[in-house]
């Protein structure tokens, strides 16, 4: 298990201003890789109605169970390593193993292993290049018969971080956004069929 701060900013694209950040970064498409974010809570969203999130994520053929809670700043993200046969053995049963995670569901919310629902999955072909003491992130996202385009710029620093994403955006005629995190680009898109 690790934890760590999440600190970032995130505004959704249109096609063509993905492209336009992909030329302008020199972005070659074999840069981008695929991974798959399988979402999880309870029948009732307990963990959504707290501001929280649990997923598993498929990426570079390695599983990671994460949980992410409010922070004062950003979000407290907690990961546990998974095996293949553990990644499949939750995505069929619903249940995580118990472990830092299960702890922490059942200590700070309430929730049991057995109250878990595998809700879906949201793949993302994603590409990161180094931007200003930070990292910026193009993300195409496919869920639901659904495709959105996104980027995402994670920093260390809270304040300067949104600094250099505001200018970025505003030198590139890029409007800003509200953006929702994919998760709950999910859930809209799902609880809106």
């Amino acid at each position: 298990m690790n934890q760590e701060i999440e600190i970032e900013f995130k505004n959704l694209l249109t096609k063509e201003e993905f492209i336009k950040l992909t030329n302008l970064f020199s972005i070659k498409d074999t840069e981008f890789i695929t991974q798959e974010n399988h979402y999880f809570d309870t029948a009732d969203f307990s963990l959504k109605a707290n501001g929280a999130a649990l997923r598993i994520r498929h990426k570079n053929g390695k599983y990671v169970l994460t949980l992410k809670q409010p922070a004062e700043q950003g979000l407290l993200e907690t990961h546990e390593s998974l095996s293949s046969e553990e990644a499949q053995d939750i995505l069929k049963t619903n249940q995580i193993k118990k472990g830092a995670i299960s702890h922490i569901l059942l200590t700070q919310f309430g929730i049991s292993a057995e109250d878990l629902k595998h809700f879906g999955t949201l793949a993302t072909s994603r590409a990161e290049t180094n931007y200003m003491e930070g990292t910026l992130v193009l993300d195409h996202s496919n869920y639901l018969n659904k495709e959105d385009y996104e980027l995402e710029y994670e920093v260390t620093d809270y304040s300067i971080g949104q600094e250099n994403f505001m200018n970025l955006l505003k030198e590139l005629n890029i409007p800003t956004r509200q953006t929702d995190n994919k998760i709950k680009r999910f859930y809209n898109a799902k609880f809106k069929k």
